[in-house]
């Protein structure tokens, strides 16, 4: 078939793709309208889910399945915002991983505020100044994220949904490697780097600061230095890349946590947060995890943490498979609460990737 045809053919189509577009943002509206009327929240993500499920499966090719899941996710972040402009809190300036996963989950179409620490990102939210927070909470490589733990013992925000973000650091500057004499970058990331950075750079120093963006911004400033940060901070702020992919494990993932002050509906295929304490004796820890085992609800992490308030006492972090709506959890956690001290349910959300 000719050229010119073929082209005809995608113009067609594309006046087709508009049509629908503009439908099922229409619904959409619609469906805002009652949401709000009913007292709903605007945001769903167990439908979310739902939705980048059910064109997973309807997929037949040659689109991958992650294009896809991104093509939808801009069609959902646009038709929300229709329906409210969602303000998303996160940790860092602009083009940090915190910044890439609420972009991951909500889509560019929200409005997104950066916040300076994790502390911060939560007052946002309780306040009211955003609707939700997205902050980092576990590295695949360097483990939890101790400052969202300590958060999350005190504040009455939900978990409502998590973001899986494969990290990939890049060596960036503007000056040749060779006359690199300082690297900056957040300590984690060091940490996820070291065998790199002591292989290719051992004599350059290494300056701890407080996340990747920030790196980006000095290395800019200051002659014979780097950065290690995402590709996305080397565009935002105009560096070179002269290494990618330098982290030491190519299974480098963190675990984000989606913040808000609604729980989110039970999918079928969900995870529960929980956090607990103890009475100091012999075997308790073993007799709080019992009731679990009794209705098979599967545990697929367990953190401790000091609780602060009293030396030798520690909170216990849990994320457990299930819905906290889900008979079997429910009986697990009204056994759980009768032994231990304390029993803050964290939230409920789609498990998702």
């Amino acid at each position: 078939m000719p050229l010119n045809k073929m082209r005809k053919k995608i113009d067609l189509l594309d006046r087709k793709l508009i049509s629908l577009l503009n439908l099922r943002a229409e619904i959409t509206k619609e469906i805002g309208r009652i949401k709000i009327n009913t007292g709903k929240s605007i945001y769903s993500p167990e439908r979310e889910m739902q939705v980048l499920h059910k064109v997973a499966d309807l997929n037949k090719g040659p689109l991958k399945k992650d294009a896809i899941e991104a093509i939808y996710r801009e069609i959902m972040s646009a038709s929300l915002a229709l329906e409210k402009l969602l303000r998303i809190a996160y940790m860092g300036p602009q083009a940090s991983f915190s910044n890439l996963a609420a972009l991951k989950r909500f889509g560019s179409q929200m409005s997104f505020i950066a916040c300076a620490t994790i502390p911060d990102v939560f007052l946002e939210v309780e306040r009211g100044a955003a609707d939700y927070g997205v902050v980092p909470v576990e590295n695949s490589i360097e483990g939890a994220v101790t400052h969202t733990l300590d958060m999350l013992v005190d504040s009455e925000l939900k978990i409502c949904s998590q973001v899986i973000l494969n990290v990939s650091h890049n060596l960036l500057a503007n000056c040749p490697k060779d006359k690199i004499r300082k690297i900056y970058s957040n300590p984690q990331v060091f940490g996820q780097c070291r065998i790199w950075l002591q292989k290719n750079l051992p004599n350059s120093e290494l300056a701890d600061v407080s996340s990747t963006t920030r790196a980006a911004e000095l290395a800019k400033k200051d002659k014979n230095s780097a950065a290690i940060a995402s590709l996305l901070a080397s565009k935002t702020y105009g560096l070179k890349v002269l290494a990618s992919g330098i982290q030491d494990s190519l299974r480098n993932i963190t675990r984000f946590l989606v913040v808000g002050k609604n729980v989110a509906a039970r999918t079928g295929h969900d995870k529960t947060s929980l956090l607990f304490s103890i009475k100091d004796r012999v075997g308790a820890l073993y007799e709080m995890l019992l009731p679990f085992r009794k209705y098979g609800v599967n545990l697929t992490k367990i953190e401790s943490r000091p609780s602060k308030k009293k030396a030798w006492e520690y909170y216990f972090f849990v994320d457990i498979l299930g819905h906290q709506d889900d008979d079997k959890v429910k009986k697990a956690l009204n056994e759980l609460e009768h032994k231990c001290t304390y029993l803050k349910i964290l939230g409920s959300y789609p498990i998702g990737e």
